[in-house]
C-alpha cells in the first residue's frame, strides 16, 4: 500500500489502511503516536475559548 497522508475513501478502506499502518509500526512508534494524541487532546481541552 502507498503511504497517503489525506485519505478520502470508504470507511472500511480507511480502517484497513489504518490497521496496516499500525501493524508496521514498532512498539516505540505506537507509544509516541499515542502520546501525541493524548497531548493534543489535553491542549484542546485546556485551550482558552475564543470570545467575540
Amino acid at each position: 500500500m502507498k503511504s497517503i497522508k489525506l485519505n478520502h475513501a470508504h470507511p472500511s478502506i480507511m480502517e484497513a489502511r489504518y490497521i496496516e499502518e499500525i501493524r508496521t509500526m514498532t512498539p516505540q512508534q505506537r507509544f509516541e503516536k499515542l502520546m501525541a494524541i493524548i497531548e493534543i487532546s489535553y491542549l484542546l481541552k485546556t485551550a482558552k475559548k475564543i470570545s467575540k
